[in-house]
């Protein structure tokens, strides 16, 4: 389902140049749940922006179902991630002048879908927040928010959810609860997870555990060793 092949970014500070990532090749599988984990400032966020088509590689290709998102254009890759992708970030970006119900609606509603509304709602009631349809961001918890958002990325029914430090923003308990709600979701959807975290407890509920060390990849490296880089 992805492929990356030599992927490589890079930013330039002046005359310096900065490597994020260096010739880094890895597949994924459809439905596979995958955990990318090392310490901050590893490249670990702009893997999943390349992952998503929101940021453009400096060298390599990324593939999504055989296609190289870097040949696409704007306007192209925004159709595929309205259609294709759901993504979760750790700051819930949800608009704070629309209450949950349309932002959960929010893309289906960009699609021009008539039944909008009523599968937010659906949603929205799976994840827990049935009773809060018409509460705006300000006036829920932290992890009220984050059900919100993974309601808005679930409710086009995916093929792929890119999550962000998800649980990042909350405290222990309310984390937890997010971490089980996205991973019991994911599996009753049958979708192809990808994730970035610090939270090893999260990280071993998947399939396999990646790290990344000076911008290159690690694999399948023992969970262990994981945590005692980056400790949850």
């Amino acid at each position: 389902m992805i492929r990356l092949q030599n992927l490589s970014m890079h930013y330039t500070l002046g005359e310096s140049r900065i490597d994020i990532l260096r010739d880094v090749s890895l597949s994924i599988a459809a439905g596979e749940r995958v955990a990318i984990a090392g310490p901050s400032g590893t490249g670990k966020t702009s893997l999943l922006l390349l992952l998503a088509g929101l940021e453009r590689p400096a060298a390599g290709s990324v593939l999504f179902d055989g296609r190289a998102l870097e040949t696409l254009d704007r306007d192209q890759l925004a159709d595929l991630r309205r259609d294709r992708m759901g993504i979760v970030f750790q700051s819930f970006h949800l608009v704070p002048s629309l209450s949950a119900l349309d932002n959960a609606a929010l893309p289906l509603e960009i699609a021009g879908r008539r039944d909008a509304r009523e599968r937010a709602r659906a949603m929205l009631d799976r994840v827990g927040l049935g009773g809060r349809l018409d509460h705006y961001p300000g006036q829920l918890s932290g992890g009220e928010q984050q059900r919100v958002a993974i309601a808005r990325a679930l409710v086009h029914q995916p093929k792929l959810v890119l999550a962000d430090e998800p649980t990042g923003n909350l405290d222990d308990r309310t984390g937890a609860a997010i971490g089980e709600l996205l991973l019991h979701l994911n599996a009753e959807s049958g979708t192809t997870l990808v994730l970035v975290t610090h939270d090893m407890r999260f990280a071993a509920r998947c399939d396999r555990v990646l790290r990344l060390s000076g911008g290159q990849l690690v694999e399948n490296e023992p969970l262990a060793a994981v945590s005692d880089a980056h400790p949850a």
